[in-house]
């Protein structure tokens, strides 16, 4: 080697030396509070959500993939409008909470308060809660398990759903942002939402969170499993 490639050389490590030194360290990973906090901010301080989702259940043998929109209202009101592959409807005012397939003779009704879906927990999210309040044991799992670089992984369990759930997952954003929830039943069966294309306070009517059941089909009280 010349003088001269051997200088380039020297130089040439010098500078990526001196660029490891100066550049700037990669951020920490937040750790639980941080980021309960940054989801706390980001939803106390909306009115409505809009974003569109895809609901997939693995479990006793089998796979479910559907899709749709859903709006969040404060306070309490929630709306799922299934799209793909069946039209279905889960929706509550704040009070009542009903499930029904268009076509169906029968739709299904039952106090929010004592609603034990795995969906519920969200609506609390626009209600000036913490999310220390609506999962237990709260705390930050496996980075590896965010499916988008950047994001990070709560772990809880919803208050009101121990022994209906084993654990739940909710993949955040840098900025608070829920992106994806993954519940895990105690039989083993688990159930992702995945959403996009978010619309934050954007006006959403009351009337999209009221439901009357059309002429001829019967009323049932109690759970709302689909």
């Amino acid at each position: 080697m010349t003088k001269l490639n051997h200088l380039r050389v020297l130089l040439t490590i010098a500078m990526c030396s001196a660029l490891a030194a100066t550049s700037p360290a990669s951020p920490e990973a937040p750790d639980v509070q941080t980021l309960a906090t940054r989801v706390d901010k980001h939803y106390n301080a909306l009115r409505t959500l809009q974003a569109e989702f895809t609901e997939t259940f693995r479990g006793n043998g089998m796979e479910r993939t559907e899709s749709g929109t859903l709006w969040i209202k404060r306070p309490g009101r929630m709306r799922w409008e299934y799209r793909q592959p069946r039209a279905k409807l889960f929706i509550t005012d704040g009070k009542t909470a009903w499930f029904y397939a268009p076509g169906d003779r029968q739709a299904r009704t039952t106090p929010a308060r004592k609603l034990d879906d795995l969906r519920s927990p969200l609506a609390y999210l626009l209600g000036r809660t913490k999310l220390e309040r609506v999962l237990e044991g709260l705390s930050l799992a496996d980075g590896s398990l965010a499916q988008t670089p950047g994001n990070s992984v709560l772990r809880g369990v919803p208050r009101g759903l121990a022994g209906h759930l084993a654990s739940v997952l909710m993949e955040v954003t840098p900025e608070g942002r829920i992106d994806r929830i993954v519940a895990e039943a105690e039989d083993g069966a688990v159930t992702e939402y995945r959403f996009q294309h978010f619309q934050e306070d954007s006006a959403i009517s009351d009337a999209q969170f009221r439901f009357t059941p059309p002429t001829g089909v019967e009323v049932l009280e109690g759970g709302l499993d689909q």
